[in-house]
């Protein structure tokens, strides 16, 4: 692995390329032998060692933030289970919980796994019927597997409430649009299967969504738009994702025994 200085280096995006072509020239070699064992080679660019001009912005001119809408849907989903995406997304819902000093138990964070959270909740879903699931998914992670919104809605688990947050972007690796700016995830989920698809854009609107989730059964998501961007000090969890997966589990688990004593 060739690791690019920034002290060395400390080049503008634009330059990168050069720096490449010279670690490329020194390291061609071993990174030729490593290769044709069969192993990998990369390129390590470290933090600051790229300069920004600032000139490009990318935003909307969606109000609600991220970590406002989620927020609002871990107040609605009390101490029900929430299932949420990679990146910010799940940073944000890991602090929303640190501040209220709640418990962690009831998130599954889906650290690393792009797209793949829509499916891990369909399953938990299908599997736990008796409890009703949220999850938190972010417009790129829905494009990236779009095919789950088929399987999820020929399934139509009816305890799974499916919140979409889009924001049009990546913002998690920089901001860069994706195409669910000019598309409307809500009528794609419609149009597989999906028996309620909605599309909101104020707090108003979210609050009565949320609130219908609550109160009835069956298979739904509720597309929210969103604006770009996160708090400058937005931490990333203290747990490690093999003690957020056994805490998860456990806590289902722990709903599974309280209905069997009650029953």
């Amino acid at each position: 692995m060739q690791n690019i200085d920034s002290r060395k280096y400390r080049l503008p995006k634009n330059k990168l390329l050069v720096a490449l072509k010279l670690c490329i020239k020194k390291q061609g070699s071993s990174f030729r032998k490593a290769l044709s064992c069969g192993k990998q080679a990369a390129f390590v660019v470290k933090k600051d060692a790229l300069t920004y001009d600032g000139k490009v912005m990318y935003k909307n001119d969606n109000q609600m933030t991220r970590e406002q809408i989620i927020r609002y849907v871990t107040e609605t989903a009390g101490e029900e289970p929430v299932i949420s995406t990679t990146g910010k997304a799940s940073r944000e819902l890991f602090e929303i919980r640190e501040q209220k000093n709640q418990s962690h138990k009831y998130d599954f964070l889906t650290v690393g796994s792009m797209g793949h959270c829509s499916s891990i909740v369909m399953g938990a879903a299908i599997s736990r019927p008796e409890l009703r699931f949220w999850c938190i998914d972010g417009d790129g992670a829905v494009l990236m597997h779009m095919g789950a919104l088929a399987v999820i809605g020929e399934a139509a688990p009816s305890n799974l409430v499916h919140v979409v947050i889009n924001n049009g972007a990546h913002e998690t690796v920089g901001g860069m649009p994706t195409a669910a700016r000019k598309i409307r995830l809500s009528e794609v989920a419609r149009a597989c299967g999906y028996p309620y698809a909605v599309c909101v854009d104020s707090e108003e609107e979210l609050k009565l969504e949320l609130a219908k989730a609550k109160e009835h059964r069956g298979l739904r998501m509720i597309e929210v738009l969103c604006a770009i961007g996160a708090r400058e000090d937005l931490g990333r969890p203290t747990v490690s994702a093999q003690e957020n997966k056994n805490n998860f589990m456990s806590f289902l688990e722990s709903c599974k025994t309280q209905r069997e004593e009650t029953a």
